[in-house]
């Protein structure tokens, strides 16, 4: 989504990618841009990184193991790729002279916060070790700050919403998916929990105009993306889908109880800073998004809850089939002469 919307603007792009979701898609991928290496581990440790980086304007820096539950399956490597590879990156980053580093952060920063809202200067109490892993590269990485080097912090909400990589681990995406292919909103805990929510679509808009924006603007900023309008329990999303799915009904699993994560984010700062961050989406509309696509696509329960579209599911299958090894590299076949 953020790729296509830079070529868009005119930017010059590289990436940086593992593929360890090559095969994920939903929607066909039309955006291809050249790379310059693989596993960001590898890539740091690599003795012409900061060759390969020399002359690019700036980073936006989205790698890293992506939700919590792909977190808790191996919290080591969650420190290993989302703390220091990043924080190792941001150095050599500054090294290579690359002014601008905009880096992908979290809302799950503030873990249990309570139900009060909570701005960018609030207290950090991740819950999880992808939390715990995203606190701790902001931290090291704004050391780095100097005036060659303008690190951006963005912490977004949960995302939603229709994209060519689309992942049903994420709770609007879930809850719709069940009721359009089960007639059920299925809730996997009590509904209490509060969670600021952001479309991706609109999480790419923050990133664009964090880069295009004045460095006196973003220097060492931290921002909270998305609106303070869309911070919703978990039981009001699912009412929202249940009125948008005709005939569904909500239920929950067996033994649903509070989920210890729960944080209502404070997201004036960015509108007040960023000018040209302009939100377009709100969850019901979203929702209406989904829908259509999932009725059009003919998706099926098997779809959505099997590996090909759930991060943790999907690496313990390519690990199962010996693809990817535990460590997460992907295994190389030998070739005999």
């Amino acid at each position: 989504m953020l790729t296509r919307r830079l070529l868009e603007r005119g930017h010059d792009l590289v990436g940086l990618d593992s593929n360890l979701f090559e095969d994920c898609f939903f929607l066909p991928e039309t955006a291809e841009i050249p790379s310059i290496g693989g596993d960001i581990r590898e890539f740091v440790l690599d003795p012409f990184a900061a060759d390969k980086l020399r002359g690019l304007d700036a980073i936006i820096h989205l790698a890293g193991l992506s939700n919590d539950p792909l977190g808790d399956y191996r919290p080591g490597l969650t420190q290993e790729i989302n703390s220091k590879a990043s924080i190792d990156l941001a150095r050599l980053a500054k090294a290579a002279g690359v002014h601008r580093f905009i880096y992908a952060s979290s809302c799950s920063n503030y873990g249990a916060s309570g139900d009060g809202f909570i701005d960018e200067g609030g207290a950090l109490n991740p819950v999880t070790p992808y939390g715990v892993s995203k606190v701790e590269a902001e931290i090291s990485i704004e050391a780095y700050a100097d005036e060659s080097f303008s690190p951006t912090f963005l912490r977004a909400s949960t995302a939603y919403g229709l994209s060519p990589m689309l992942r049903f681990d994420l709770v609007v995406n879930n809850l719709t998916a069940w009721a359009c292919t089960t007639g059920e909103v299925h809730l996997k805990s009590d509904g209490s929990a509060w969670r600021p929510i952001v479309h991706v679509e609109d999480i790419a808009l923050a990133y664009v105009a964090s880069l295009e924006a004045d460095r006196s603007e973003v220097h060492c900023e931290v921002f909270n993306v998305g609106q303070t309008s869309e911070n919703y329990q978990i039981r009001e999303i699912a009412e929202i889908v249940r009125d948008v799915v005709p005939n569904s009904r909500i239920g929950f699993s067996a033994g649903a109880s509070p989920d210890v994560r729960n944080y209502r984010v404070d997201c004036n700062h960015i509108a007040r800073k960023l000018h040209n961050f302009k939100p377009q989406w709100t969850c019901r509309r979203g929702v209406e998004q989904l829908y259509d696509a999932f009725v059009s696509s003919g998706l099926t329960l098997e779809d959505f809850e099997g590996p090909r579209f759930k991060r943790i599911a999907h690496m313990k299958q390519r690990i199962a089939q010996g693809t990817v090894g535990e460590d997460l590299f992907p295994v190389r076949q030998m070739v005999a002469a």
